[in-house]
Formats: C-alpha cells, structure tokens, sequence
C-alpha cells in the first residue's frame, strides 16, 4: 500500500527560486531510491506574502519512506537546502483518508471524480452495514445508532473500500496526457 506525506519548509526571503531549482534537481536524484513513487512541489501563489513551499511525496511502503529519510540522498538535500530555508520550519506529517485516497503524483482528479468514487464507496457500505446491523442498531438511542454507522462508514472506506477504489479507478481518476501527433 502507497504510503503519501506531506513537507512544509519556510524559505528565507530572497531565496525563493534558488530553492525551487535546488528542490527540482532534488526530485530528480531523489527518483534513484527505488521506492519513492511520487514528488510534486507546492509553490506560494503569486503575489502571497507566504514564504512556505510544500513537497508531496508518494512511497511504495513505510519502509520506503524510513529508508529514503535515513538515506544519504536525502541528507545532502537537507545540508544543501538548510541555508535557504529558516531554522525549524520544516514540517512532516502523513497523509491519510480522504487526502490520500485521491493523491496523484500530477494533478489531482476533478472533484466531480472524486464525489463519484467516494460516493461509489459509500453507498454499498453504507447499505451492507444497515441490511446487516439495523435490528441490533435500532435498539439504541439515535444518536448513538448514528455514531456507529459513521464509525464504521470511515473505517471500512479508510483501510478497505477506497484504497482499492482509486487503484482500480486510477487510469479514470488520472489519465495519461494525450500525445499530440
């Protein structure tokens, strides 16, 4: 299962496009580990006073991902881009649920996409679990009876329904560019 993060670094004022350049010749490098699957740079709009660059990184596994921040690739970048970026500013949290389930190493799918596979997604689930828990779930105050179906909902989309949903979708969800003949 594909394992997706998310970076944040603030980078000092005036070095904004030294580190762009540098964090694109990092991707290419980076690409020489073998589990890495994915990178995409998110850049400040134009005109924002934000100094903050994002980096979405796409691995094959957990052990991917812990053997590529151990590696000694990544650590050059960290000494190379250390001088460009302020001191504490670089964040590292993964990506889960519904974030990731649509991560693409181009550009993410239209959202009417994304609320058709989800939608995919949720009605079957949805309709199994009431067929299967409703004599025991209206048992219960309503409230609760809600909260468990929703529990439930979300933790079978999350580890089961989704993750093969935008696998087997995946050609629909992000097709290849035509090539222009």
């Amino acid at each position: 299962m594909p394992i997706h993060v998310a970076i944040t670094r603030r980078v000092r004022p005036g070095c904004e496009a030294e580190f762009q350049q540098a964090l694109r010749e990092f991707f290419q490098t980076s690409f020489a580990h073998g589990g890495v699957l994915g990178a995409t740079m998110l850049v400040p709009p134009p005109g924002s006073e934000s100094s903050e660059f994002g980096i979405l990184r796409t691995f094959a596994d957990e052990k991917e991902r812990d053997d590529f921040y151990a590696s000694p690739i990544f650590k050059a970048w960290e000494e190379k881009c250390r001088p460009l970026t302020e001191s504490g500013s670089w964040t590292f949290r993964p990506l889960h649920g519904l974030e990731a389930w649509f991560r693409s190493p181009q550009n993410p799918p239209p959202r009417w996409k994304m609320a058709l596979v989800t939608l995919l997604g949720v009605y079957p689930v949805s309709l199994l679990i009431g067929l299967v828990l409703s004599p025991q779930l209206r048992k219960l105050p309503l409230a609760l009876n809600l909260f468990i179906v929703s529990a439930l909902i979300v933790m079978c989309l999350t580890w089961i329904v989704m993750p093969r949903l935008t696998r087997w979708l995946k050609a629909w969800l992000n097709p290849s560019p035509k090539k222009k003949g």
